[in-house]
């Protein structure tokens, strides 16, 4: 019988990481915009509307590619192929987690509530990507795109400027290094047919194209500290954030993608979490 960590490895809950600090950014920049006063039911609901939707999202692509992970070698090692958790119990979790996602997108407000079945045919339908376009890392960077306007929207009940930028920063960083995450399948992509960046444009032609999507993300960033109420914590934070994502680019070559998981998940995941904690520091210090 499976349990509670068979499917927190299901849907890798460690990789929350890469949506979890940009929501909370998303989070206390409107607070810091409406008088500083936390909200802490708010901010419990938004941190379980992340987890409720990445939760979805990933159980839904462990479903969905259920049949490739089995012949991928990388991959086979999953709960679905090795029959940790059956087919039937992971689409079940897949829409527990939808309606609990609605749910509580329901007690935040209106707004959120209404846009919520749309944030769900995102997040899902990115599972589907592989298999009509080139472009599924832009899709998967859209999915976690709509964590710091989502958590935005809970406090404020509007959109806005700022939290977008950060919303396409998030876009284009996570795109950059799900390109460099895909070099790792790129001869099973081809074998299978499915699409991927690597698959279409090579690996050489993909790391540079990787490259100019973190560029992107860090030019926003600098837009947004321009534009933010943002002082040296933030400058700092985007430095050390800048500082990561070009290392990662000069550990993976297109000839050897034997540190792609250290640039995909160890750097990515402390790159958001210390920038996350110099942005909220710096909100911090200006109520």
């Amino acid at each position: 019988m499976s349990g509670i960590k068979d499917y927190f490895s299901l849907v890798k809950i460690s990789h929350t990481i890469f949506s979890m600090p940009f929501a909370l950014i998303g989070f206390f920049l409107a607070v810091r915009e409406h008088n500083g006063n936390i909200d802490y039911m708010i901010l419990f609901l938004v941190i379980l509307s992340v987890l409720f939707a990445r939760n979805a999202a990933m159980g839904f692509n462990r479903y969905v590619d259920r049949e490739f992970d089995r012949k991928n070698p990388r991959t086979a090692i999953r709960e679905i192929p090795r029959a940790i958790i059956s087919p039937r119990s992971a689409l079940l979790f897949v829409i527990l987690n939808s309606i609990f996602f609605i749910a509580t997108a329901a007690l935040i407000n209106n707004l959120c509530l209404f846009l919520s079945p749309l944030a769900l045919l995102i997040v899902l339908g990115y599972s589907f990507t592989k298999r009509f376009t080139y472009l599924s890392h832009v899709f998967l960077g859209l999915g976690l795109a709509l964590a710091p306007i989502g958590a935005y929207i809970a406090v404020t009940g509007h959109f806005d400027l700022l939290p977008l930028l950060f919303s396409f920063c998030v876009l284009f960083w996570v795109a950059g290094f799900d390109i460099l995450y895909s070099l790792q399948d790129i001869e099973f992509d081809r074998d299978e047919r499915l699409k991927s960046i690597p698959v279409s444009m090579g690996s050489r032609n993909s790391l540079v194209l990787s490259a100019f999507f973190h560029l992107v993300a860090l030019v926003l960033l600098i837009l947004a500290g321009i534009l933010g109420p943002f002082n040296l914590l933030y400058w700092t934070g985007l430095g050390i954030f800048s500082l990561l994502l070009i290392y990662q680019h000069l550990i993976v070559k297109p000839t050897d993608f034997s540190r792609v998981n250290l640039a995909f998940a160890t750097l990515n995941g402390f790159a958001s979490i210390v920038f996350a904690l110099f942005v909220i520091g710096d909100l911090f210090l200006g109520w």
